[in-house]
This record gives C-alpha cells, sequence and structure tokens, in this order.
C-alpha cells in the first residue's frame, strides 16, 4: 500500500460541523464524500454502552476490570491498554495489557469462531505498569513496561509458555513495538518528552534474546532521510539510552507504533502527530499534524495505533473527545466512534479479529475515571475489506 503524505499536494478538505473548521491548510486532504462523515458515514447516537457508531455497527462489553470474564474464572485486570489478535484455530484471542504500577502484566480472552467468550487468563505477572506492545510474526505478545529503565516481556498468547523478559531489547520507558518482517527488525516508541525512535535487530530472526538496538537520527525539522546508530549501552546503566548518540532524532512522549507494507508509523502524544517511517527509502514525514489544521482539528491525544488490510489507520485517542477515528489511504481522516460519558478516560488497545470483521479496544478507567473501572468492548459491523 502507498500512502500519500497529508502535508503533500494542493487539495483542501472542506469546512464541516463535526471537524468544526476547515481542514488540512494546503494539504493533499480529501473530503468525505458526506459532510462530517468519513467512509463510514456519520456517527449515529449513543448505544445502550454510550458509544455512537456509524450505521450497520454495535457494540458489546467484553469484560470489566475487577470482574470475571464471561463465565470464566478469571478476573479482568486493572486499567487495560494495549491490545492485539490472535488466530486461534477456528477461533481467535485477544490480549491486553495492564497499566498499573506495582502488579501490570497482561491477561488474555479466546473467542469462538462465532465470538463467544470460551476462556480468559493472564499471561504476564508481577511487572510494572504494561502499557502498549506489539505482535511478532511468531505469534507472540511484546508486552512493554513504561517506566524509567523498564523492560521488554515477551509473552505467550496462548498462556502456556512462562513470559520471557527479554533485555537485550533496551532499558528505557518502552511504549509500543511493531516488527517489520522485511528487515528482520523491531520498532520501538518511548514515552518521554524527549524520547526517541529505537529499533531493535534481533542476531537470529525469531529470537529476541540477543540483538543490536539503534536509535534514529536526523537533521532538523520534520521530514527528510534518516540513519541509525547503535545503543552503546542498552541496559541504561549509566547514561540513559535516548542520551548515548549524538544528534538521536527526539520525540515528544512517542505512544502507539504499527507496521505495514514497508512502513511503520507512530504516534507523540506531546505534539499531537502521526509520523511515518518509510523502512524501504530510510525517510520520514508526517502523515498527521494537528497544528495544520485550521480550527478544530479531527483527531486529538493520540496514542494507540492499528490498520486493516484496505490500508486503514485506527487511532485512539487519550483524552480528546475519546474517539477512535480513521485515516484513510485518500487522506481522510474523521471518527469511526466516539465513547460518551467517560471524559476521564482515554481509549486504548485497538485490534482487529484475524478476519478484520470485529474491533476491540478498551476505555482504561471507564465512567469512574479510576484504574478499576476499566471496560473493555468490541464492535462489529461492515468494516471494509
Amino acid at each position: 500500500m502507498e500512502r500519500r503524505n497529508f502535508l503533500r499536494g494542493a487539495v483542501i478538505g472542506t469546512s464541516v460541523a463535526a471537524f468544526g473548521g476547515t481542514l488540512w491548510r494546503g494539504a493533499a486532504f480529501a473530503a468525505p464524500a458526506q459532510p462530517g462523515a468519513g467512509p463510514y458515514g456519520a456517527l449515529g447516537t449513543a448505544d445502550a454502552n454510550r458509544i455512537r457508531l456509524p450505521a450497520g455497527f454495535s457494540s458489546r462489553v467484553i469484560a470489566r476490570s475487577g470482574q470475571q470474564v464471561g463465565s470464566t474464572a478469571y478476573t479482568w485486570h486493572n486499567a487495560p491498554d494495549g491490545g492485539a489478535c490472535y488466530a486461534d484455530g477456528t477461533g481467535w484471542i485477544y490480549v491486553s495489557n495492564s497499566e498499573i504500577n506495582p502488579s501490570g502484566g497482561a491477561g488474555a480472552v479466546r473467542f469462538s469462531s462465532a465470538g463467544a467468550i470460551t476462556g480468559a487468563y493472564r499471561i504476564l505477572s508481577a511487572t510494572r505498569q504494561n502499557c502498549a506492545g506489539g505482535k511478532t510474526p511468531w505469534n507472540t505478545w511484546l508486552s512493554c513496561e513504561e517506566v524509567d529503565r523498564g523492560y521488554v516481556y515477551e509473552t505467550d498468547p496462548w498462556g502456556v509458555k512462562a513470559a520471557v523478559r527479554r533485555d537485550a531489547m533496551g532499558r528505557f520507558k518502552h511504549e509500543a513495538a511493531a516488527a517489520d518482517p522485511v528487515r528482520r527488525t523491531i520498532y520501538l516508541t518511548e514515552d518521554t518528552t524527549d524520547g526517541c525512535f529505537y529499533r531493535f535487530t534481533p542476531t537470529t530472526w525469531g529470537d529476541l534474546s540477543a540483538g543490536r538496538l539503534e536509535v534514529l537520527k536526523m537533521g532538523s525539522g520534520t521530514s527528510g532521510p534518516v540513519t541509525w546508530a547503535t545503543v552503546p549501552d542498552p541496559s541504561g546503566a549509566s547514561t540513559a539510552t535516548r542520551n548515548q548518540v549524538s544528534g538521536a532524532k527526539r520525540f515528544t512522549g512517542g505512544e502507539g507504533c504499527h507496521y505495514a507494507d514497508d512502513t511503520c508509523w507512530f504516534t507523540t502524544k506531546g505534539d499531537n502527530r502521526v509520523w511515518q517511517y518509510n523502512a524501504a527509502a530510510q525517510t520520514i514525514e508526517l502523515a498527521y499534524d494537528d497544528s495544520l489544521v485550521s480550527g478544530t482539528a479531527p483527531l486529538t491525544g493520540v496514542d494507540n495505533v492499528t490498520g486493516t488490510s484496505s490500508g486503514d489507520l485506527f487511532v485512539s485517542e487519550d483524552g480528546g473527545n475519546m474517539e477512535i477515528c480513521v485515516i484513510t489511504p485518500d487522506d481522510v481522516v474523521a471518527p469511526f466512534l466516539r465513547i460518551e460519558g467517560q471524559s476521564g478516560s482515554e481509549i486504548t488497545g485497538p485490534a482487529f479479529s484475524p478476519d478484520g470483521l470485529r474491533l476491540y479496544f478498551s476505555s482504561q478507567r471507564g465512567t469512574s475515571g479510576s484504574s478499576s473501572g476499566g471496560i473493555t468492548y468490541e464492535v462489529t459491523g461492515p468494516f471494509r475489506a
């Protein structure tokens, strides 16, 4: 898939009430076919779960923090965060982190081919503030600790194999990870105001016990060619990893990370941007920047990100107006859903079932605004193939 950059070209989006203003000053932004709506149409009224969805879509609650999941004996964790889905025979598994400190860890829910919950269990325990992470091509879940000198843990979504701490992937305030199977490397974001963007290349693909940690370097500005430099001490024992390489590019609060078709998209919450790293060309540029929006931006508080086979990106908001927004290959940015009555929360862990027909995500603090109030949802409907 080839995605045009929003900051090139001269097509300007229309002024629409749902966005609150004219979009993309000088941007290659296509106006939605229906004013105020993206490819799925305008949001309807809130359903029984207080979620506003386009026509044809519906939601259900999968789990609530502190309560048993379905008829299983597993109690869903507090502060559900990053997640991913895995094929499991004719069914699938949804994995979810727990962003609390101490305890943290991650849990999983198993579904039948019809979407019924058939099991739930713990896959990682006794870790700290597990925020986001990433899925590997060999079907493990990388759960990342968002604490100073945090670790990456490789976990088994089936809960059979014990989780393994992957020291070689560096000790820093980890956020998300995205695997690039072509170049056999894993991209990593860092959630600090002066964080960096890393890649870890294992000595043997599929084995994360050893390898090379590098940090991205580039000149001033927001686009252009990049280079990579080895981090001398991934443990950060005496000097933080982000401060070991002169000229390392700084990003204000690295968040979600998603790889597809030679491109790694990642978000930075501090400046409300979505970046795209072209791994084949080794260049970087902006895909979304709310400072270039005239009027109210359609997407604020950018956080976790995932994608579909159609090339759509789904970006969840940390705060904002509690939306998951879609960014299409045609450069439309529009709300896909909105959660009402949960302004003290954030949307986390968006992930699609293997068939692309169900979207899972959480409201980390729910209606209570507390980590014990987390709610995990499923949305079904006519997603684009």
